[in-house]
Parts: C-alpha cells; sequence; structure tokens
C-alpha cells in the first residue's frame, strides 16, 4: 500500500513509460527468487549435446542400478557419449602421475622410502619445477601461466613445427575450451558478428556463441570426401552471412576432427590458411587430438606449420589450442591448456592478458600436467622406456578399437562409417526406417535422438545424437567414442548390432 501511494504521488510528474518501468521492477523484486524466464536467456537458449538429455537420462538408469540392479537388460552403462579415457579405465601416464605427486606434497622429497622407489627423472623434474616456483602450486601463479611451462610450451612447438614459438605467445588455459572462450569473447563486439564454424562441430561453440550474443554461421563438411572442408562451402557460407549484414571474424578448424574423426590433408589446409587471408579472418585452430592420429598417410601437421611453410607466406591471424585431455593423457579432470598466438599485435595480446587476469590464473595443476605433456621424458633418462611402452599401448590399442568397430558398424544394415583417420570418435550415418522417423516425430525428438536413447534403454551405451553437433537436413547420426577397454569391445559391438536389428524390425 505504501508503495502504491508513493507511485500515486509520483505519477503527475514522472512519465508513463517511466511509471511502468517502475512497476515492473517493484513486481519483480517483489517475487523475490529468479525463474528461468527471469535469467538471461542466452543461457537458457545455449545447448551442450554432449552432457545434455542422454547423458541426463543416464544418470537417471545409474541411480536405478545402483538400487535394482535387475531393472535394465544390462549391468552397467558404457559412456561413449565423451572423450573423458580415464572413465573408460585408461591409466593415466606414470612419470606425470609420480612427478605431480611430488608437486602436491614436497615434503616426500625429504622421505627416502618415497624417493628410493621413483626413477631419477622423475625427482629432477619436480625440483626442476619447484625452483621455477618456490611458492609452491596452491599460490596463484602468472595470469598467463608459469614462465617455465610457457617455455617448454615453445620448445614443443618449435620442435614440432620446425618454427620459432616465442613463450609471450603462449597462454595456458584451464583446458583448451577456456582458451576458446577467452579469444571468442575478446573478438565478438555485437549480435551481428559472427563466426564461421563446421557442421558437424563440437557444440562447445555453437554453445559460446550463443553466451555470446553472436551468430554461428556454419559450413558443411564433406562426409564424402572424408569429412574435407569444401572452400566452396566456405564461400558460400560467408557470401551468405555478409549479405545479411554479418561481420564474420573467425574461421573454427577442428583437426583432426570432432565428432568426425577425420584428418585433414595438407592441400585442404593451405587453401583454408588461404582463405582467411583472403578474407581477413582469424583462424581458430583446435588441435587438441594432435596425438590421436592413425592413418601414416594423413600425418599430423599444425596450422601455423602449414602457413609458416607456404610461400608467399600468407598474412594470417592464427591462434592454436592444444590440451592435455586427449591424446594418450586423457587427463580431462585436470584442465590443462594453452593456446598460442601468432601474427597478433601486442596491443591485442594485451587485452586477452587483461582477460585472463580477471579470473587470476588457470589451475596450476593443470599447467603443470601442460608442462609434463609437451616435455616428457627423454631418450636416456631412466622414465623414457616405461613412458614409450604406456604411449604406445594406449595408441595402439585405439588404432585397434577403432579399426573394430568402424567395421562393426559398416556390416549394419543402413548404417555407413568413414573411418577414424584421428580424435576418439566415429560418426556414423543411419538411414532410418520411416516408421521410426514418424515415431520420432509424435515423440517431439529428432529421429537420431530418438535412436540414441532407444540404444540407451536397452544397451545401456551412451552416444551422442548427430543432431546435437549439426548435420545436413535429411541425415541422421550419432557419435561414438572408441574408448570401451579393448577386453569389452566384442560386447559393446554385440550390444550395439543386437539393438539395431530389434530397431529396424520394430520399425520396418
Amino acid at each position: 500500500l505504501v508503495g502504491a501511494a508513493a507511485l500515486a504521488m509520483r505519477s503527475r510528474s514522472t512519465p508513463v513509460h517511466s511509471l511502468r518501468r517502475c512497476s515492473a521492477l517493484q513486481l519483480r523484486h517483489a517475487s523475490g527468487k529468479l525463474s528461468v524466464a527471469s535469467l538471461n536467456q542466452s543461457v537458457v537458449k545455449a545447448e551442450y549435446a554432449v552432457r545434455g538429455e542422454l547423458v541426463m537420462r543416464a544418470g537417471q538408469i545409474r541411480a536405478q542400478l545402483a538400487e535394482k540392479p535387475s531393472s535394465f537388460p544390462f549391468d552397467k552403462l558404457v559412456e561413449c557419449n565423451i572423450g573423458n579415457p580415464q572413465a573408460l579405465k585408461q591409466q593415466p601416464i606414470s612419470f606425470n602421475r609420480q612427478v605431480l605427486s611430488l608437486l602436491a606434497n614436497p615434503a616426500m622429497l625429504d622421505w627416502p622410502e618415497v624417493v628410493g622407489r621413483l626413477p631419477p627423472d622423475v625427482v629432477a623434474r619436480t625440483k626442476e619445477y619447484l625452483a621455477a616456483i618456490p611458492q609452491g602450486i596452491g599460490a596463484y601463479s602468472e595470469s598467463q601461466g608459469f614462465g617455465i611451462v610457457r617455455q617448454q610450451v615453445a620448445d614443443f612447438i618449435t620442435a614440432r613445427d620446425g618454427v620459432p614459438a616465442d613463450a609471450k605467445n603462449i597462454f595456458l588455459t584451464d583446458g583448451a575450451s577456456k582458451g576458446v572462450q577467452t579469444l571468442l569473447k575478446a573478438v565478438l563486439r555485437s549480435a551481428d558478428d559472427g563466426v564461421l564454424v563446421p557442421i558437424p562441430q563440437y557444440p562447445l561453440y555453437s554453445a559460446s556463441l550463443v553466451l555470446d550474443g553472436a551468430q554461428m554461421i556454419g559450413y558443411y563438411l564433406s562426409e564424402a570426401n572424408g569429412w574435407e572442408m569444401p572452400i566452396e562451402e566456405l564461400e558460400a557460407s560467408l557470401s551468405s552471412a555478409s549479405a545479411r549484414g554479418v561481420d564474420v571474424k573467425a574461421l573454427v578448424v577442428i583437426n583432426p576432427g570432432n565428432p568426425t574423426g577425420n584428418s585433414l590433408p595438407v592441400r585442404n589446409m593451405q587453401a583454408i590458411v588461404a582463405f582467411c587471408a583472403k578474407h581477413n579472418l582469424v583462424l581458430m585452430a583446435d588441435e587438441v587430438y594432435q596425438e590421436n592420429v592413425y592413418v601414416d598417410a594423413l600425418p599430423f601437421h599444425s596450422f601455423k606449420k602449414v602457413l609458416c611453410e607456404m610461400s608467399p607466406r600468407p598474412d594470417v591471424q592464427l591462434v592454436s589450442y592444444h590440451s592435455t585431455s586427449k591424446g594418450f593423457l586423457g587427463e580431462c579432470g585436470l584442465r590443462g591448456g594453452y593456446y598460442e598466438l601468432y601474427g597478433f599485435d601486442a596491443d591485442v595480446q594485451a587485452q586477452l592478458l587483461k582477460l585472463a587476469s580477471i579470473s587470476l590464473c588457470s589451475n596450476t595443476v593443470g599447467q603443470l600436467m601442460t608442462g609434463l605433456m609437451v616435455q616428457p621424458p627423454k631418450p636416456g633418462d631412466a622414465s623414457h622406456a616405461t613412458y614409450v611402452a604406456e604411449r604406445d599401448g594406449i595408441i595402439n590399442s585405439l588404432i585397434r578399437r577403432s579399426t573394430k568397430l568402424v567395421a562393426a558398424l559398416n556390416q549394419l544394415e543402413g548404417v555407413h562409417c568413414n573411418n577414424a583417420e584421428g580424435a576418439m570418435y566415429v560418426f556414423p550415418q543411419l538411414t532410418l526406417p520411416p516408421k521410426a522417423v514418424a515415431a520420432a516425430r509424435d515423440a517431439g525428438k529428432p529421429a537420431d535422438a530418438f535412436y540414441a536413447l532407444a540404444l540407451l534403454e536397452d544397451t545401456g551405451i551412451v552416444v551422442v545424437p548427430g543432431s546435437g553437433f549439426g548435420q545436413r537436413d535429411g541425415t541422421h547420426h550419432f557419435r561414438t567414442t572408441f574408448l570401451p577397454p579393448e577386453s569389452d569391445m566384442d560386447a559393446v559391438i554385440d550390444r550395439m548390432t543386437r539393438f539395431h536389428k530389434q530397431f529396424l524390425a520394430k520399425y520396418a
């Protein structure tokens, strides 16, 4: 009543639109609590299929299995929805964890019973890090990351590419994802800005663009040509966006590909660099799967190496990303990664450093894991033989698992799957019966999501529908990892095969 009286007294001198705004504010504050309607709608609209509806349902099933193991026709879930190797029993690299253990508790360096059981290069690396960061891992680092690790990253890039890298251009991040989000935050200015993103794509990009209030400009990869990037697709997408008034700022390339599992040939990469130079686009090279390449004819080449070997060298601004989560490390939970800037002005880099400073620093354990990733034991070091055996064991097993899975998928009726040339995934295309598509429509779901949910309920296998990554209209896919333990792959394939046959029979 008091508020109403006050409003009435002010109404003679206050414009009507101000009164309405005031009334709306009072009503909102009176309700007290946030609601979905009052949240930032960019948050509400953002979607992240890798952790979407299927994963939520999988969590419910997990709880039901724990309470009543006989409630489903399987005894455990097989989480093929996300590249999370250690969740599927991949073991960490011994050298890395031994060094981290000592860094977490440096007092153990004075325990002979501990030091005596560790390889000497583990102790030496720990002491090297502690000498450079005497405050230890519990204190903030520089906002750009530990200097010693940034130099190790620069040395790694120099050795990999044969092109000098400078530690001042390296930013250590909480996984590659945080680096991607930082760059987008800096580059995008308004709702009229956009970024070219592959379709299918990793939904980090689409979700981040929604959160930033900018536009995702999709371009289709060529499934028929091993998921290469047709330059004519890029030109068409850019031309269409420009005609709508969109200012396209950057091009995202994921190589090796996620969810597609492809590895780009050098000629395609050169054409991509030339396209970015022609249209003055920042090239954002997501290269987190660079250690996951399985075809000798398509080895990994970084975009920096390709760019720097072109003559004349194109004038392109390049941001390259790498992560400890993938490769053969699979240290997803430690959130380590970096990005390197190439061709950026110092004043632009200063603004990126300011953005990093707002979060103080990335986590220090992830930073050090990044250092261990890029500077592993060398030949002659005490841990080298063990490191090589563990690395090669993981990579060779991934090759065997991917080969077996692709062969099995291609034997299923109505399924076509390209070979896994890299990364941790395959992205098979499904030809679904019209009755299944109609049933999905009646259920209010994309057809591939309908299929994936049925697969989950029947087998416990969690995959991600292709509609969560984007795909050509009229096509249906799903993404699956090939990360289940090698000893489990035959059982996983048997479950998939049995389900698929029954699904087709049901909707024939």
